[in-house]
């Protein structure tokens, strides 16, 4: 007999499981994908005679259109269904990854990533209205942290053996490798025996049609979770996309040793992301308040972020380093909460649009962290202005999470 946990028997469960695992590795070809500029731009910068300004550019580039994207992409989710958004989401960003391969210029690279940044927006809203779809809302925070695995080991990937490619076979060929490999993620997704609902005696039915983005915008919890992720995100995006130049020409490391220390910064954010869903989890099973329990690890991920920031900012090397490494705990805490609580207070009817519209103003940040990083290192020629800011901006995300967000439940929209 099917239980409450799994409403619909084994068969429903094993699609579940599947649904999951390649929603998981979307989201590992997701930040592979987007990361890949991050690890090749020491080489690129050389090569191609661009200034930390101008790097700083095409970091920020990917937002210009990321940003906008999430917008179109969580409208498409409730639209045409969040499989057919992924889909051409994906096609679109491995395309434009496999293409910067052959770019030769500032120009070139530019438009490139603006299409990068399009492709990937239907990452997060289309997840997100599939995971509260399916998934009950106890098990969210463990579903979000495979997929917070996902993102964190695609940048752990990228950054490891991407430096590793990079120096045996130069930047072009990482671009050619992973742009053509993220293709292959295709031939299961359509296979994928999509599962049913989850019934609604779960709690996580999709009653009547989503309510508009006025709606949305008129909760205070949405500019809670909205500008909150953003500052989650600011600190997140300095050290993206900025940590390999970090190592390689403040720290002095050589590209095989940035690549280990770059990694194994990510390697550690996607283990505690799972081990700190499962205790999150375990808290609410026995008893605990998970409106507090959630919220206290979001609190508890910003807290141990400003102090890496700090250590990074007014730290020696090796405590700046440490720092660095430390800020996997922040990394790993966040990956799961951010999204379980948009998730919750949206419920399965608008989780794929609010999802839209809270990661798309926490992607701002990415459109602000980078350029702000390049302009402060060609002013200051070192790195404390911008961990400083990013530190600064944390204090404001603990703010925006702990007053706006009263409480992490379900809202209720037929009062609108």
């Amino acid at each position: 007999m099917a239980t409450r946990a799994d409403p619909q028997g084994p068969t429903a469960a094993t699609g579940t499981r599947a649904l999951l695992l390649l929603l998981a590795a979307a989201v590992f070809i997701n930040s592979l994908d987007r990361g890949n500029f991050s690890t090749a731009s020491p080489l690129i910068k050389d090569q191609l005679w661009l200034s930390n300004s101008q790097i700083g550019v095409l970091f920020s580039a990917f937002f210009w259109t990321y940003v906008p994207g999430h917008f179109l992409s969580g409208w498409l989710s409730e639209r045409i269904n969040p499989y057919r958004t992924l889909t051409l989401g994906l096609l679109i960003w491995s395309l434009a990854t496999l293409l910067t391969g052959f770019a030769s210029g500032f120009a070139v690279l530019l438009a490139l990533r603006l299409l990068l940044g399009l492709g990937e927006s239907a990452g997060w809203p289309a997840c997100s209205k599939l995971l509260a779809t399916h998934i009950p809302p106890g098990r969210l925070a463990s579903a979000n942290a495979l997929t917070g695995a996902g993102l964190m080991l695609g940048n752990g990937v990228g950054i490891l053996l991407g430096g590793l490619v990079i120096a045996q076979f130069g930047w072009r060929a990482l671009f050619f490798a992973f742009g053509a490999v993220s293709l292959l993620w295709l031939v299961p997704w359509l296979r994928l025996r999509r599962p049913q609902p989850l019934p609604p005696e779960t709690g996580q039915a999709d009653h009547g049609p989503a309510p508009s983005f006025r709606a949305m915008l008129s909760r205070r919890e949405m500019w809670g979770t909205a500008l909150g992720h953003f500052c989650n995100n600011y600190p997140y995006f300095l050290v993206l996309s900025w940590l390999p130049l970090y190592l390689v020409k403040q720290q002095g490391y050589s590209l095989v040793a940035m690549a280990w220390l770059g990694g194994a910064v990510y390697f550690l954010s996607a283990l505690f992301g799972v081990i700190g869903a499962r205790i999150a989890e375990g808290w609410i099973a026995r008893g605990d308040d998970p409106s507090r329990v959630r919220k206290m690890m979001m609190l508890l991920c910003l807290a141990v972020a400003l102090g890496c920031m700090l250590a990074c900012a007014f730290g020696s090397a090796q405590v700046a380093v440490a720092g660095l490494l430390a800020y996997s705990l922040a990394n790993g805490l966040g990956a799961f909460s951010v999204f379980s609580i948009g998730q919750t207070l949206a419920g399965p009817r608008c989780a794929g649009k609010w999802v839209g519209i809270q990661n798309g103003v926490a992607g701002l940040s990415g459109v602000i962290s980078p350029l702000l990083t390049g302009w402060s290192i060609d002013a200051t020629g070192n790195y404390r202005v911008a961990f400083l800011l990013a530190a600064a901006i944390t204090v404001a995300g603990m703010a925006c999470w702990g007053l706006l967000v009263r409480r992490v439940e379900p809202l209720d929209w037929d009062d609108l």
